[in-house]
């Protein structure tokens, strides 16, 4: 977790990028990230440089040219004079960047079209001086620095739809248990924050797979998968996993429903994503093979249809879709749910409140998790109502509960009202027991079990309202005449309290 005053240097640094004239945050993250990357490469040839003299072998890697590329290394422009420093950076430092898209790295690539827009030479000395105080070798600060400043995206106008919240991403990682064997792909990967957590999940949860070698090499190299069609979405989801830990991540420019999912059909063990729902394809821009799954132009529908060619068989997914999803009425809607409870297993349906992605956006939106099978499975569909996420529902989405007891697994236990406030604990723990006492409960509760004949009977419409059952009080019926003899008590004591109120005013 980062401090208070590193926090407070940061958010220092932030207000001065606006002040000098740079008002994007995606623009702001964008040149940290560049300068990330520069203190990167020299840590790494350092590193190098020091086993060969221990070993007193050739330097196996040399990133910086030999002939002058000291004066480009972090270690020696971080102490130069706010102009000198400045030269060195935007003459020498960006340059020698864009000339490694050619090395075989995904990071090196994301760096081909580097431009730097620092504006001043004082901004970007504060800028060195603050991320050279940073401790690298600490994967934890590292993650907890670029989350830190992801999270003013979030704060900071129409970019924050870029951003799921973290909280809800953690569930979704939950829910999914990710093992050192899956392969893990998000086609609308933004920041890659999905990636991130599932990889600190791993990492949490099975530390002993990272010692042996060929796991850690899937883990660094082959494991995690992420798409998107933005830049600079991808330079800085690179980042992001780069300072959690993972050297080699397949991050990488495609724009998933046009480019298809023909070359990478039944890849991945895993699918975790939010993928963008508020629009619509031209036909001719659309992959054939999505649309022999679904006919239909309607980008979230044709993500599930990609969702479900990725997947191996066996393979699962937590995605977020919105409500129209789950009971739109047009023929791709109604096939495509047929298909998942059918073709597929439909495991669980999580709903969300409107309020989670505001205040950039009120709809309203569900976790659709389902395993896919090509020969059928769903036998009970579990649902979830989650009615409080641990933060308000306005626009300003403050936490309503310390920080230990945010998120799905919170450090110390929630009572009743706490709960009220936080649904998460409580939708992962009856998530976990779903194949158990949760098909006993009854459909007026918060989480319930409903059976594939019901699914089926019901148009294979899988909203949670068609299946919620209401509990409604009886009334208190009581006779005609009593009601108003009650009325007519009610208005003498209110003619006696007037006349007493004129007297005293008298």
């Amino acid at each position: 977790m980062l401090t208070g005053s590193l926090k407070g240097q940061i958010d220092r640094v932030w207000d001065a990028f606006w002040s000098g004239g740079i008002a994007n945050p995606l623009e702001v993250i964008e040149q940290i990230t560049y300068l990330l990357f520069v203190r990167r490469l020299d840590d790494i040839q350092t590193r190098a440089e020091s086993k060969a003299r221990f070993t007193g072998t050739p330097l196996e890697r040399r990133i910086f040219p030999e002939d002058g590329g000291d004066v480009l290394r972090w270690s020696n422009f971080k102490d130069a004079e706010p102009g000198e420093m400045y030269e060195t950076v935007s003459n020498g430092v960006f340059p020698f960047l864009r000339t490694l898209g050619a090395e075989d790295s995904t990071y090196s690539h994301h760096m081909k079209d580097a431009r730097f827009t620092i504006p001043t030479p004082a901004l970007l000395s504060r800028v060195v001086d603050m991320l050279d105080k940073v401790p690298m070798d600490n994967r934890d600060t590292n993650g907890d620095l670029y989350e830190y400043m992801l999270s003013k995206i979030a704060t900071a106008g129409h970019n924050g739809q870029f951003r799921t919240p973290r909280h809800i991403i953690q569930l979704m990682v939950e829910m999914t248990a990710p093992t050192p064997k899956d392969e893990l792909c998000d086609p609308a990967c933004g920041t890659a924050g999905f990636l991130v957590s599932a990889g600190e999940y791993v990492r949490d949860r099975h530390p002993e797979a990272l010692v042996d070698r060929e796991q850690n090499r899937h883990f660094n190299e082959s494991m995690f998968h992420g798409y998107d069609f933005d830049s600079t979405m991808l330079r800085i989801g690179s980042m992001n996993m780069l300072l959690h830990g993972v050297e080699q991540p397949d991050i990488r420019y495609r724009d998933s429903l046009s480019d298809g999912a023909s070359d990478e059909a039944e890849l991945y063990s895993l699918i975790l994503a939010n993928p963008p729902f508020a629009g619509s394809l031209d036909h001719e821009s659309v992959a054939r093979d999505l649309q022999q799954v679904v006919k239909t132009k309607k980008t979230e529908l044709l993500f599930l249809a990609l969702f479900l060619r990725l997947l191996k068989v066996g393979g699962r997914a937590a995605v977020i879709v919105p409500d129209g999803v789950l009971f739109g009425s047009t023929k791709a809607h109604k096939e495509l749910r047929q298909t998942l409870v059918e073709e597929h297993k439909l495991d669980g349906i999580v709903k969300l409140p409107s309020g989670v992605f505001k205040p950039y956006a009120g709809v309203s939106t569900a976790i659709l998790l389902f395993t896919k099978t090509g020969v059928g499975g769903t036998d009970d569909v579990w649902f979830y109502e989650v009615t409080a996420d641990g933060w308000s529902l306005d626009d300003k989405r403050a936490p309503l509960l310390s920080e230990d007891k945010l998120g799905p697994r919170p450090a110390a236990p929630l009572s009743k009202d706490e709960h009220a406030k936080n649904n998460l604990p409580d939708a992962l723990a009856r998530w976990l027991d779903r194949d158990g006492d949760e098909r006993k409960r009854e459909r007026t509760e918060q989480s319930f079990c409903v059976a594939k004949a019901d699914i089926v009977a019901g148009g294979y419409d899988l909203s949670l309202n068609r299946y919620k059952e209401v509990v409604h009080e009886e009334a208190e019926h009581r006779p005609p005449l009593e009601i108003i003899a009650e009325l007519e008590q009610l208005e003498g004591e209110i003619t006696q309290g007037l006349a007493e109120l004129r007297a005293m005013l008298q």
